[in-house]
């Protein structure tokens, strides 16, 4: 259940600002995933999760990494290991399949790891797409990929 419970959070914590605990327990109920304020805090610690503040003043859970290399490479590496399927390259792209509500935190992890040679991601439901940068083959950037996130 807490591997449900966790994807669950991590597709909320994306789409949604989650300012406290309770706002969390109560979009997870909406869910017909009820639980306590106490495992909520203990899910978001195993999954990382850390308060930011927005430009606006407001603050919110997130998932991903704070902003040291080590943080971000260690946000990929669980990114993946929690949420990849499968990553095929083709030409200048890498298609990145996740389980269903994850490619949003995979597509950030990617971002924020600062992988050498992708230009960008674009995240769906349960796909990443990976630009390679210019001169870039989409092989090199999934074997960057494989390797930043810990070797599938």
């Amino acid at each position: 259940m807490s591997s449900a419970r966790h994807r669950a959070i991590c597709r909320l914590l994306a789409e949604e600002t989650v300012s406290t605990q309770a706002d969390l327990v109560g979009l997870l109920a909406d869910q017909q995933m009820p639980v306590t304020q106490a495992t909520v805090s203990r899910d978001l610690h195993e999954l990382g999760a850390f308060k930011e503040r927005g430009t606006d003043g407001s603050v919110r859970y997130r998932i991903g990494t704070a902003s040291s290399s080590s943080g971000a490479d260690t946000g990929l590496a669980r990114a993946f290991e929690e949420h990849v399927v499968r990553i095929t390259p083709t030409n200048g792209l890498v298609v990145v399949t996740t389980l269903p509500g994850a490619a949003q935190v995979v597509g950030r992890a990617i971002d924020e790891a600062g992988v050498s040679g992708v230009a960008g991601t674009v995240a769906g439901d349960d796909t990443v797409l990976v630009v390679a940068g210019h001169g870039v083959e989409g092989d090199d950037v999934a074997d960057r990929l494989e390797t930043a996130g810990g070797s599938r």
